[in-house]
């Protein structure tokens, strides 16, 4: 039986994916008709996973002026993925941020986020590098896919090290909001 936080969520997804539909029906007939900050508070409110799918959908061609919102309610939707299972009852049998205990116990992770991080920081680096002598750029995607998938303490050590993509929103404010997920799902 469906308990009312499930009708909220069925109904907050749907007005979710509606109100990124007409978003972009507006973005693309009028001058400034978007609705970003409702998407905003919609996908706040739960309704992430609907405006994810449509994104899914019907907007899977990354730009640079719509990486930022796709980072922000990808992340938005894996924090709320795990608040709802942690509301389910859905968890460990205790919570900790004991850091050095829990990667000494995970040492396969700890390998793996290990060697994602150093490559993040690598390609980080060799873009900066290409970007100085005006040659042929690593992908914005391919930047935050490596932070998304792991990498994203490289990259923020990266691009302040190089002082690369520091002016850019979605790497300034992306990255932090890829470590806040992936601390969400490491550790809880």
């Amino acid at each position: 039986m469906m308990e009312i936080l499930d009708y909220y969520l069925i109904i907050v997804n749907i007005v979710g994916f509606i109100l990124f539909v007409l978003n972009m029906w507006l973005h693309s007939h009028t001058a400034n008709g978007q609705i970003g900050g409702l998407l905003t508070v919609i996908s706040l409110a739960g309704g992430s996973f609907g405006i994810l799918i449509a994104i899914l959908l019907m907007d899977r061609k990354t730009k640079k002026d719509n990486v930022m919102s796709k980072v922000f309610i990808t992340c938005v939707f894996v924090i709320q993925v795990i608040t709802i299972l942690l509301i389910k009852g859905y968890h460990a049998d205790h919570i900790t941020f004991a850091f050095w205990t829990f990667f000494h116990q995970r040492k396969i992770l700890t390998a793996y986020l290990g060697i994602m991080n150093a490559v993040t920081f690598a390609v980080f680096a060799m873009d900066k590098f290409n970007a100085v002598r005006d040659r042929r750029r690593i992908r914005i995607v391919t930047l935050l896919g490596l932070a998304f998938v792991g990498g994203s303490l490289g990259g923020l050590l990266a691009m302040y090290v190089f002082k690369h993509k520091t002016q850019k929103d979605y790497f300034t404010t992306g990255i932090p909001l890829i470590i806040l997920m992936q601390i969400v799902v490491i550790f809880i």
